[in-house]
């Protein structure tokens, strides 16, 4: 890291913690950018959204929106997974090859866009007190939530991490991080990971359709929205098609095949009282 970014590191990092108690207004894209290299727009003076989807009111209150627009989500399906424990590691593997994942040798420099951990790791606010015999041997995959309200975005000296208003997905500028790692203590479920060295000499397959990232840069799922804007599906969902372990789609479209799955199961969330909203539901 060189004296002008570090220099820049300690301006941006008083700046937020001096306004860390003060309501954020983040003034969001419009416009459809869809892969992690584009970036968030500036903030200007033009009306913006607060940060919960409420507009201010001409008395400076705030109410609540019904949903509108496009808000992109998924739904799991752990009993899938569970009869067919091979698609957990497709998804993973298809996750890594489209999007340059490194993979170092030290497993606690791993960088992780998708992973498998135990249930209790996953649902900290539910009980595993006798849970089921298969909830307690399978893993579960574990993501970024593409939450409705993202702390992490709030928390961003830069705006590298962003909402994609077309689309609900948050979004990364890689070139824009400059490695405070804010993001990273904001979001509450362990979703982001920081390279801690050169990633791109352990890139064991490379995909030169999605950039590759550098040392001391923070990144995460990006719901691969790279593909979407290429009229493709998420590789990790593309990788379990035609079994309905992954249900990929708009939640606000109450015609689409993911609200048709969430009004027919019933599903759990990571940490929903937190109240960020999250985009990713599971079916236990």
């Amino acid at each position: 890291m060189d004296k002008q970014r570090r220099k820049f590191l300690k301006i941006a990092g008083a700046s937020v913690v001096a306004g860390i108690g003060a309501p954020a207004i983040i003034k969001l894209s419009s416009s459809p950018a869809f892969a992690s290299g584009h970036a968030a727009p500036a903030a200007d003076h033009a009306p913006a959204a607060d940060v919960h989807g409420g507009h201010a009111d001409a008395h400076g209150a705030h109410a609540e929106e019904a949903p509108t627009g496009v808000r992109l989500g998924m739904v799991i399906d752990m009993r899938k997974m569970a009869d067919n424990p091979g698609l957990l590691d497709n998804a993973i593997s298809a996750c890594i090859d489209a999007h340059n994942l490194p993979q170092f040798p030290d497993s606690k420099n791993a960088i992780k866009w998708i992973w498998k951990t135990p249930f209790e790791n996953v649902f900290t606010d539910h009980s595993a007190y006798h849970a089921s015999k298969k909830t307690a041997h399978i893993d579960f995959p574990a993501l970024c939530n593409h939450c409705d309200d993202p702390p992490c975005c709030r928390a961003c000296p830069t705006q590298a991490t962003f909402k994609v208003v077309s689309t609900g997905i948050v979004a990364m500028d890689f070139h824009r991080c400059i490695g405070c790692r804010f993001c990273m203590a904001a979001c509450p479920y362990g979703a982001r990971s920081f390279n801690w060295q050169d990633p791109r000499p352990y890139i064991k397959k490379y995909n030169k359709n999605f950039p590759t990232r550098m040392k001391g840069v923070v990144e995460k799922c990006n719901f691969c929205g790279e593909r979407l804007a290429l009229g493709q599906e998420p590789a990790c969902v593309e990788a379990c098609k035609g079994t309905g372990a992954i249900t990929f789609g708009n939640l606000n479209d109450a015609k689409s095949e993911v609200r048709a799955v969430l009004d027919k199961e019933f599903t759990i969330q990571r940490k929903p009282t937190l109240g960020t909203k999250p985009s990713v539901f599971y079916i236990v």
